[in-house]
């Protein structure tokens, strides 16, 4: 995996997190009436919430995808590996 497509997945997990709390704050939050009725929750409010829990799980997998593409690129201890190709790391 490329280094961009890794920043990218990470940059995607941080992303889906922030717009998702940000929506499950204001669906709890909710005075219109769609999410609660007379105190309790409705159908609403229960397929939102569960589009935010699957959404929030996709984003953690995909940035942990992204976290770990960019740990890999960065070779043992810490060490960047050298480019296939360039002929600049140990030759087989």
């Amino acid at each position: 995996m490329t280094r961009r497509v890794s920043w990218f997945l990470l940059a995607f997990g941080v992303w889906s997190w922030f717009i998702w709390i940000t929506f499950v704050r204001n669906l709890v939050q909710d005075a219109s009436g769609l999410a609660f009725e007379d105190g309790d929750p409705t159908a609403y409010f229960w397929v939102h919430l569960t589009l935010a829990v699957v959404s929030f799980l996709l984003g953690t997998a995909i940035g942990a995808l992204g976290l770990r593409g960019l740990l890999g690129l960065r070779g043992p201890r810490g060490r960047r590996e050298p480019d296939a190709g360039t002929g600049t790391g140990a030759e087989r």
